[in-house]
């Protein structure tokens, strides 16, 4: 856009706007006790899900989220709240330490720029961030607190009587580690041998790393562990109380995965051994005819027959390169090997034999289930894949049959149950199990403790250290521990993480070595909510009084708002959640859940109509709109563009149109003048609205103030251009109204409201500090109430003229104002009136000759 052509000087006060905001600091919120607290107003925490700070900066998807909570905390601050709204960075990740590996530059130094360039076009868009508050994971003065809070988990048990977390010191048993909230364990992980380390299952598509798309195999490794399954029924049952789509609601549920059933016991044939099935539906036990375990079952070495190993083994290696998520996919085709060996079903007497196959899970259940092909879609693919028998054990009620019925009916085919409905079946046949000892009730959950280790070099140390092959924590005047310096982080190859590499640092003392695993990147940003109440406390994670103030409140979550997207739907908001009950119980924090309201913005895509990256060309950089439209502009438009929380494509166009509309904001106040210079327009008086400008007025109030409280930004942004419509081409507008409207618009558009109401405010000097200061404009209901309708005048049913007249009217005042209007007089000139029809509030038609 050429310099002269700009339709209004955004490129001049909007750099001049965001200094003013810096300099003076005007979005920093005071803790309680600090200068310039104000006790006597409510508070409202909103936050965004801070970014991971990538050297490719910001594309115009990431500031959707980011604009509307903008919104919300400015329109809150003029509604007489005190408000949090802070910013920081989730600045650990892989990414930083890679190009560390192909460059050698400490992965601090990468941090520290991309963190520079992210922050610089945040403000370019006007955020009103308290960026007193500001916080980076990777700050040793913010990582000082994660391992801080560690330590508190490691030091805790999960006490079943009291279902809180209690200090290790309460534990009266033998052996406190069995119990710990944090232990160190053998356990299958995604090892990657080119990036050195585990990932998680969300980390891995088809085998390969997300990040390089190296392989990816399945190997046991020492890892440290967190007992998030401790807090399985909490999670579940204290999701109700939240304000959160009901959407992210059942994920959480469905990650968490309770499901109540029975554990029942398979004999294996010709051997002592016993095989333990976690099933839901103990009243198919009849249909059984084969058992299928994990190919990293404990049992299969043991069971497994010499003609049978070399497949076996086979089938094992080839399991081992794939990620959960891949070998949990109900579509794949099912695969698995015989592993020679039979078990007794307990029902039946019967053998049946014992398989292995990649869709069965060494972490859910006990890793081995029934096949019962008859009632189960994936049992059935399975036995017809390998030619297994079935047999059918449960009647419809209804008319379907009763192969491949996968629902509830009457039990057929079994002895003990016949004729019993489902569930009297499940029932009894649990408890008959449990009279033999072959089984017994059980509520099985999905969720497994999490896996908190990785064999990176860019991460928080964990404050432990090594003894005699025992782990023992570090005292918390030892902290922060700082990852040394390296003379390069490649990974080692053996599986040793790359701090392996740094052999002074890890020699604690003469018996004692530190850990060399660190923490995954969902560390820091586990509590960094709590950390903003409070970022410069040096004694403490944060201070008491701050925290209770913040996170205060009737209700469970602390924060009020959260806004992120759908991608951290499960596991950012799990683990957050955990740690916050960890520290509930044990007194450090004053709420049981962090986020008490969450809201999901959705995806911007490219003006292809594709996710944004770079192979497909399609990324649009925020910058280069603002360059062009202007900030506020660009936040109008992301807000614009259709409801938050839905998938829309991006337009320029779209960016074009929303900047013509502040361009004629931008009119409706300012004039240009003989010189080419703007002035203040002449039309802006202190004059009384007449009738339909004050109702206009308070209609766009009452219409805005809702949007907002309702998330739907774009048709506020709908009702102040039809505001602006009304007022533009007025031979006078009233100073009040045109102050009303720039409070309405400041929350979209802080630049161009700011700058209008100081030039508003050199004239007319009544009311002469920031617009940001400014209480929100209020509405009367009862200028809003229609008095008046418009009556439509007709002659012989020919539409001629429009009249307005009060909602009261009766139908003779209506027929006399009908007579009397000029144009109707001057058609009915000369002619005979026949007569006049009156549809009461809507017409008036004249009948002549």
């Amino acid at each position: 856009m050429d310099e002269r052509r700009k339709p209004y000087p955004f490129d001049q006060f909007e750099p001049k706007w965001q200094a003013i905001w810096e300099e003076q600091q005007l979005f920093h919120a005071p803790n309680p006790a600090e200068k310039g607290f104000d006790p006597s107003k409510s508070k409202f925490y909103v936050l965004d899900m801070f970014p991971y700070p990538s050297g490719a900066g910001l594309h115009v998807g990431h500031p959707e989220g980011y604009t509307a909570t903008d919104i919300i905390a400015r329109y809150k601050r003029m509604r007489g709240f005190n408000v949090l709204h802070p910013m920081g960075w989730d600045a650990f990740g892989l990414p930083a330490e890679q190009y560390a590996i192909k460059s050698g530059q400490h992965p601090a130094i990468t941090t520290r720029e991309n963190v520079a360039s992210f922050k610089n076009q945040l403000k370019r868009i006007g955020f009103s961030y308290d960026w007193q508050r500001e916080i980076n994971t990777t700050d040793p003065r913010y990582y000082k607190w994660t391992q801080w809070i560690f330590l508190q988990i490691y030091n805790s048990w999960f006490n079943p009587a009291t279902n809180k977390a209690e200090p290790i010191s309460t534990y009266s048993g033998k052996n406190p580690d069995e119990v710990r909230l944090a232990y160190v364990a053998d356990v299958p992980v995604n090892w990657c041998p080119e990036l050195g380390t585990v990932l998680a299952n969300e980390e891995v598509v088809d085998g390969k790393s997300e990040i390089g798309g190296f392989p990816v195999v399945r190997r046991p490794m020492r890892q440290w562990m967190l007992r998030i399954t401790a807090y399985t029924e909490r999670l579940l049952t204290e999701l109700n109380a939240l304000d959160w789509p009901e959407g992210v609601k059942l994920l959480q549920r469905n990650w968490i995965g309770k499901s109540e059933g029975a554990e029942i016991d398979f004999k294996i044939d010709k051997s002592d051994q016993k095989i333990r099935v976690f099933t839901t539906r103990p009243d198919t036990l009849y249909g059984g005819t084969f058992l299928v375990l994990a190919p990293e079952h404990s049992l299969v070495d043991l069971i497994v027959t010499e003609e049978q190993w070399p497949a076996l083994r086979e089938y094992r290696e080839r399991t081992a390169r794939k990620s959960d998520l891949e070998r949990a996919d109900l579509s794949k085709d099912k695969t698995g090997v015989f592993t020679g060996a039979y078990a007794i079903n307990p029902a039946t007497d019967q053998r049946i034999p014992i398989w292995i196959a990649d869709y069965v899970l060494i972490g859910y259940g006990t890793g081995a289930i029934g096949g019962v092909p008859a009632h189960d879609e994936r049992d059935l693919e399975f036995a017809r894949k390998f030619d297994l028998p079935t047999v059918t054990v449960v009647q419809p009620i209804g008319d379907e049959p009763a192969f491949g019925f996968t629902g509830e009916g009457i039990a057929i085919n079994s002895p003990v149950i016949n004729g019993l409905t489902s569930a009297e079946a499940k029932k009894k046949i649990t408890a008959w199990l449990e009279e033999r000892g072959q089984g017994k009730r059980s509520i099985n959950y999905k969720l497994r403790d999490w896996l908190f280790s990785r064999q990176r070099y860019w991460g928080e140390p964990f404050p432990i250290i090594w003894e005699d092959g025992n782990h023992h924590s570090l005292g918390e005047d030892e902290l922060p521990v700082v990852p040394p310096p390296l003379e390069d982080y490649k990974p080692t190859g053996t599986g040793e993480p790359p701090l392996f590499k740094a052999k002074d640092w890890i020699r604690y003392s003469e018996k004692a070595t530190r850990e060399t695993n660190v923490m995954p990147q969902w560390a820091g940003s586990c509590w960094y909510y709590l950390r903003f109440c409070d970022p410069n406390n040096d004694q403490r994670f944060v201070g008491e009084q701050a925290e209770r103030y913040w996170m205060g409140g009737e209700k469970p979550g602390g924060v009020d708002l959260y806004v992120g997207g759908t991608e951290h739907a499960v596991l950012h908001l799990l683990y957050a959640r955990f740690w916050q009950k960890v520290l509930f119980d044990l007194g450090y924090v004053s709420k049981p859940e962090p986020f008490q309201r969450l809201v999901n913005q959705g995806i911007i895509l490219g003006e292809d109509n594709q996710k944004m990256s770079k192979s497909r060309g399609n990324i649009v950089n925020p910058d280069d709109v603002i360059d062009q439209y202007g900030a506020d502009a660009f936040r109008c438009y992301e807000m614009f563009m259709g409801p938050l929380e839905q998938m829309k494509p991006w337009s320029m166009r779209g960016v074009e149109g929303v900047s013509r509309f502040l361009a004629r904001v931008w009119r409706l106040c300012m004039r240009e003048n003989q010189s080419d210079d703007w002035e203040l327009s002449g039309k802006i008086k202190q004059i009384d609205a007449d009738k339909a400008q004050q109702k206009m007025t308070h209609a766009t109030i009452k219409k805005v103030t809702e949007d907002i409280e309702s998330f739907s930004f774009n048709t506020a942004i709908s009702q102040m251009m039809i505001f602006v419509n009304a007022f533009t081409g007025a031979e006078a507008i009233p100073l009040s109204s045109m102050r009303s409207f720039l409070a309405l618009l400041s929350p979209f558009a802080p630049h161009i409201a700011s700058e209008l109401w100081e030039k508003l405010s050199a004239k007319f000097t009544d009311a002469r500090s920031d617009i940001t200061e400014q209480p929100w404009p209020t509405y009367d209901e009862r200028l809003l109430v229609e008095d008046e309708v418009e009556v439509v005048l007709q002659i012989n049913g020919k539409l001629r003229d429009r009249m307005k007249m009060s909602i009261s009217a009766t139908d003779e005042e209506m027929k006399t104002a009908a007579l009397l209007t000029p144009t109707i007089q001057d058609r009915i000139a000369g002619k005979t009136l026949r007569k006049v029809i009156v549809v009461p509030k809507k017409l008036v038609n004249i009948v002549v000759d």
